[in-house]
């Protein structure tokens, strides 16, 4: 396991503190690994399985194109953000989500955050960004993420106090920026 300062190292290397609300909540977090990709395929599946279920293609099918689609994400993120932080998210032991994040000088980027199905609903979505958020407040950082117009977790980014920055078509840019910041122009 790691402990908090692993999860977003500092360039200038100072200790960044623990993770509290995930803790609490019984998560814990890992730098994936080899091994770790059939899980992070079955996770990518988890998140787009209602979007191809209308499909006219056997499951089958529908399975190899989840799985391009995963092996191209995956790819796409490795290439184009080489210095984040690629994370499993655990409780006891059990592979239930991941977490990637970037720091940038002006804000930490979620590059994506998911759970699967049977742990969401739970509070953890709700811990970890309230952590990431707590992490940038500290720094003066704001907190960025793509987030597809019609995925569930909106309500709880909106709730949180992201504000739509900028429409990319599918997705909408997301920030948040710590209480008393100007929004950058």
């Amino acid at each position: 396991m790691m402990d908090a300062s692993d999860i977003l190292p500092a360039k200038s290397g100072n200790h960044l503190p623990e993770l509290a609300r995930a803790a609490r909540r019984g998560l814990s977090f890992r730098r994936i690994a080899e091994a770790d990709l059939p899980f992070l395929a079955a996770l990518y599946a988890s998140t787009r399985r209602e979007e191809v279920a209308p499909l006219p293609w056997s499951d089958a099918e529908k399975t190899a194109f989840l799985d391009m689609q995963f092996q191209a994400q995956h790819a796409h993120y490795m290439q184009h953000y080489p210095d984040a932080d690629w994370l499993v998210v655990e409780r006891g032991g059990i592979a239930i989500g991941r977490l990637y994040l970037e720091r940038w000088p002006s804000e930490i980027r979620i590059i994506d955050i998911a759970l699967m199905p049977e742990s969401r609903g739970r509070g953890y979505g709700d811990a970890m960004l309230r952590d990431v958020m707590d992490l940038a407040g500290r720094k003066r950082l704001g907190v960025g993420i793509h987030v597809e117009h019609n995925n569930p977790a909106m309500r709880l980014y909106r709730r949180l106090g992201f504000t739509k920055r900028e429409d990319k078509g599918v997705y909408h840019l997301l920030r948040w920026d710590p209480p008393g910041d100007a929004a950058p122009s």
